[in-house]
């Protein structure tokens, strides 16, 4: 790569800064009072690694009483998180997500529809992986409207085909989507699961991502990326390791803590996460990586979340 190019992740960075910018000028030539009735919100600046929570980790009743979007999104602003994860974004119009973010004033940078392990892209079904594709469009314009940099999704399981039948699958309906993320500024952003691809579910904890790298690769495009799941995958690999070849293709991480003594996930950094969090962190520091880091474990209250962040932040070295 020459001086003159971005690397993916400063490329997307630059991308959503670009956007942002564009919607300030905007504003700014409408009308002071214009401007003042449809804030923009943003996320902290100057942060190498930004902690966030999923929205599914804020309770949607508290002391036997239902909380609305905003009050569940203002929780983890008070346990100190950066911002959210909208991983619920199927529940929502993107005209409530984005409601709800400037009534909150807490910043998202993602939106996910967890609908994808049932209307799958590799489904031998045609309506499923139609419906699928949809679900990740209406992502897609979810994490636009609310000033996000990106979607995270399943692509799919390995038991619903021979290998190169559901990788194939996965990656037909995947470039349909390509125009609509470019054009809108939002990778598409592949989770490290336990759904029977790209690792061998069956072996042991020696193995690599090479075969994430290789799915990845093959679409040849800058709008494909990893959400990279630290703990998902420590049971199958080394995550220092795994991050170094990722590089640049790791775009934002998910954080859990795994115990391989106990086979089971756990709180982030407990005496159980036999995870090895500083080698995780030098690796990180080794390809420069800067973005979004997202806590996927049990949720609650204010307490309990600010548990979380203090856990993400041992973890990091923050």
């Amino acid at each position: 790569m020459n001086s003159h190019s971005l690397s993916r992740r400063s490329f997307l960075t630059a991308g959503s800064v670009a956007a942002a910018s564009a919607a300030v000028t905007v504003a700014s030539t409408s009308s002071a009072r214009a401007a003042a009735a449809d804030p923009i919100v943003r996320p902290p600046e100057g942060k190498r690694i930004l902690l966030s929570c999923k929205l599914g980790m804020l309770p949607k009743e508290l002391g036997g009483r239902k909380l609305n979007v905003v009050e569940r999104l203002k929780m983890a602003q008070e346990a100190g998180f950066d911002g959210v994860d909208f991983d619920q974004a199927g529940e929502y119009t993107v005209e409530e997500a984005r409601a709800a973010q400037r009534e909150s004033g807490v910043f998202l940078h993602n939106a996910i529809n967890h609908a994808h392990w049932s209307k799958r892209l590799t489904s031998a079904n045609e309506s499923d992986r139609n419906e699928g594709r949809e679900n990740i469009a209406h992502c897609i314009r979810v994490a636009h409207a609310i000033g996000g940099s990106g979607v995270l999704i399943v692509i799919g399981r390995g038991d619903d085909g021979t290998e190169a039948e559901t990788e194939e699958r996965a990656r037909t309906e995947i470039k349909k989507l390509l125009p609509l993320a470019a054009s809108l500024g939002q990778p598409i952003l592949i989770e490290n699961v336990w759904n029977k691809m790209q690792y061998d579910h069956d072996a042991g904890p020696d193995q690599g991502p090479e075969r994430f790298i290789r799915f990845v690769d093959s679409f040849q495009s800058p709008w494909v990326g990893m959400y990279y799941d630290i703990g998902n995958h420590w049971k199958y690999g080394q995550p220092a390791e795994w991050i170094r070849a990722f590089g640049r293709r790791c775009v934002k991480l998910d954080v859990k803590g795994f115990s391989r003594a106990q086979n089971k996930f756990v709180d982030i950094t407990s005496e159980d996460d036999d995870l090895p969090w500083d080698q995780v962190q030098k690796a990180l520091a080794d390809i420069h990586f800067t973005g979004w880091a997202t806590a996927e474990v049990g949720g609650g209250d204010v307490a309990r979340l600010t548990t979380v962040r203090k856990q993400m932040e041992k973890a990091f070295g923050i």
